[in-house]
């Protein structure tokens, strides 16, 4: 059982999941964030993905967890993105140990994970909040760039330090989020990829397969999670 809900921090988000008896193997698509993790007692830090992370959890285990969004991860925890790419590191390899001993032992992990990451806040870098909002939206890289005052070398530099890749990973990622939630609407597989921007089926079918390591159509059946 997974439910998520809005941080008291700007494009943060805060989740947890309960593994219950059959749920079976879990796909985690790529997001473009950092999550900030409980997981029965120990913590750790899920850096972004380049491809979708598969596991099965035992049944019964907990997880609590922040999500960062548009590059506000590295901020809190104090190290770039691109550190963690495609990686789950213990926290007590990134904090001191006795700031992570406070979270694990927690009675309540979501208010220990929501205080220690308050304690870190750094406001978020416009120009990566511009850059989330513009891939979101499918726009152009080079678009994004002149309005950010940007070259798009200086960009991706930036971009890659707070989410792990450059903007048009970014865009990458989002457009098949997009495509996802729209083909589990019931949309016909030819109208997704139309309405989230791919140039015909054949490039949507080759780009969910790349980064989910499945065809669509079997993302369609798995019930949707954010963990």
């Amino acid at each position: 059982m997974y439910t998520e809900w809005p941080s008291s921090l700007p494009h943060v988000i805060a989740w947890r999941s309960v593994t219950q008896p059959g749920d079976g193997v879990r796909r985690i698509l790529p997001d473009g964030c950092l999550d900030l993790i409980w997981h029965d007692g120990s913590v750790f830090v899920a850096g972004p993905d380049t491809t979708a992370q598969v596991g099965a959890p035992v049944p019964g285990s907990r997880h609590h967890a922040l999500r960062f969004g548009a590059g506000t991860g590295p901020g809190v925890l104090g190290v770039p993105a691109s550190e963690l790419l495609d990686r789950q590191v213990p926290l007590e390899q990134i904090w001191p140990a006795t700031e992570v001993r406070r979270i694990a032992e927690a009675a309540d992990p979501d208010a220990a994970l929501a205080a220690a990451a308050t304690r870190r806040w750094h406001r978020p870098d416009p120009v990566m909040v511009a850059v989330s909002a513009g891939a979101r939206a499918d726009r152009p890289v080079s678009e994004i760039a002149e309005e950010t005052g940007l070259g798009e070398r200086q960009l991706r530099r930036r971009s890659v330090a707070a989410y792990g890749y450059g903007p048009k990973t970014l865009h990458r990622i989002f457009r098949m989020r997009r495509a996802v939630a729209l083909a589990r609407a019931g949309r016909a597989f030819a109208e997704v990829a139309a309405d989230a921007g791919y140039a015909d089926q054949a490039h949507l079918s080759r780009d969910v397969r790349a980064l989910a390591g499945v065809p669509l159509r079997d993302l369609v059946v798995q019930p949707a999670s954010g963990a």
